[in-house]
């Protein structure tokens, strides 16, 4: 599924959207450059799991575990992994395959430990079609 955005708040819509239809034990991984927009869209997918604290990418600390909402929500920021066995110590298994959902940015550094269900996300921006343009690819994998 393709879907295109000129906002900010769009892109938080379709966030909400995906966290209102997600399911215990998924798993979205979410890619595109710095500055796309992945923690709005994160910010969104936890609004739309019942979570209303603050949400913000745990860039030093691997993983942000927030139990607020409806489901467990498990955010990863692997952007700064130095070894993917960082992955283990943080029980990254644990978590993905736990009950809650799961997301993790820059899903691309640690590709080889990723579970082969879980949802894509990717979003790209097009300065072409305005600077708030984005396209939002999302692709389900078995």
């Amino acid at each position: 599924m393709i879907l295109e955005t000129n906002s900010p708040e769009e892109t938080f819509r379709i966030g909400v959207n995906t966290g209102k239809m997600a399911e215990a034990g998924q798993v979205f991984t979410l890619t595109g450059d710095l500055g796309v927009g992945k923690t709005v869209f994160t910010q969104g997918l936890a609004k739309g799991l019942g979570i209303d604290e603050p949400v913000n990418s745990p860039t030093f600390t691997i993983v942000q575990v927030y139990e607020e909402g409806r489901l467990p929500f498990y955010h990863f920021d692997v952007y700064r992994i130095g070894d993917i066995e960082e992955m283990d110590e943080v029980g990254f298994e644990e978590y993905v395959e736990g009950e809650g959902v799961s997301l993790i940015e820059w899903a691309n550094l640690i590709e080889e430990i990723l579970p082969s269900k879980r949802t894509e996300i990717t979003i790209e921006k097009d300065l072409e079609k305005g600077f708030d343009y984005r396209k939002i690819t999302i692709e389900e994998k078995e």
